[in-house]
């Protein structure tokens, strides 16, 4: 009988921690492993070869800390380095491992929900480049027409905590200004990085209440308890003491203060070198 070992969470920052929140809160009884990767962070502007390299090595530190299956809770992640490191990588370095992004799981879900047929993208700059959401949304609901629009001040005005400030609503109203006046006729708006749901509440003041939001967290938590009922193999590889672990590339003591912001409860995480 195989050892059984956590999952793997990883983001380029903060942002995932969103996501495991949601992950932890409909699958409570297993063991997680978040890795953080601060020091590098944020993976958005850079380039499609330098978000493959780092995404790659921290799934396979993932991987050597016994992690069976890794979900990049980061969209400039998911979108620049999942689809290299599932069909180039995998069948070399852990064929029997996992690697999910947190893109297609909304993408399959979003066509049922608009009315109209027209939805609108905040992502980072990374993300609206890869073209990822309208690429993957087309393989679901061809008839579904995606705008887009890049927030490259989003992420640091919620890491810096200035995300209830009134530069945040500056920064919030110009972007969705602009999507809106791009295609008017939107009515659901993908929060496409998981650092938006902190502006969730900034977001709703500037934006008609017609227009859904849609969250990443809770959707990418339902399609893995979906994927775990499928795949029993995969499944019975996973350790369930309710036990959660923490690492960041930078400061654990600025990764913990920081932490709760997105989580919603303290953590204790470690420092971790990646080679």
């Amino acid at each position: 009988m195989r050892p059984k070992h956590p999952i793997g969470v990883f983001d380029s920052g903060m942002g995932g921690l969103t996501v495991l929140k949601e992950i932890v809160k409909r699958l409570p009884d297993y063991d997680y492993l978040y890795l953080g990767d601060n020091a590098r962070a944020p993976y958005g502007p850079r380039s499609f070869d330098t978000v493959y390299e780092f995404t790659l090595q921290s799934v396979k530190q993932l991987f050597a800390m016994g992690c069976p299956l890794v979900i990049l809770a980061c969209n400039t992640a998911s979108a620049k380095a999942l689809r290299n490191i599932q069909q180039k990588d995998l069948p070399k370095i852990a064929p029997d491992n996992r690697v999910l992004g947190v893109i297609r799981p909304t993408a399959e879900i979003v066509g049922s929900l608009t009315k109209n047929k027209k939805i609108g993208v905040l992502g980072t700059q990374g993300t609206v480049n890869s073209n990822s959401y309208p690429i993957e949304i087309a393989k679901f609901s061809q008839d579904v027409s995606v705008t887009q629009e890049a927030c490259p001040m989003w992420v640091p005005l919620v890491e810096n905590n200035e995300h209830l400030s009134v530069g945040a609503d500056y920064f919030v109203k110009k972007h969705l200004d602009h999507i809106l006046h791009s295609d008017p006729g939107i009515d659901t708006i993908i929060l496409g990085c998981t650092h938006y749901p902190l502006l969730l509440d900034t977001i709703k003041k500037f934006l008609p209440s017609n227009i859904q939001l849609i969250a990443q967290g809770e959707i990418v938590a339902e399609k893995l308890e979906d994927y775990l009922l499928r795949h029993p193999e995969m499944e019975q590889r996973i350790s369930k003491e309710g036990k959660r672990e923490f690492y960041t590339t930078d400061s654990p003591e600025q990764f913990d203060a920081s932490a709760k912001i997105f989580f919603g409860e303290k953590i204790k995480s470690r420092h971790l070198h990646l080679d």
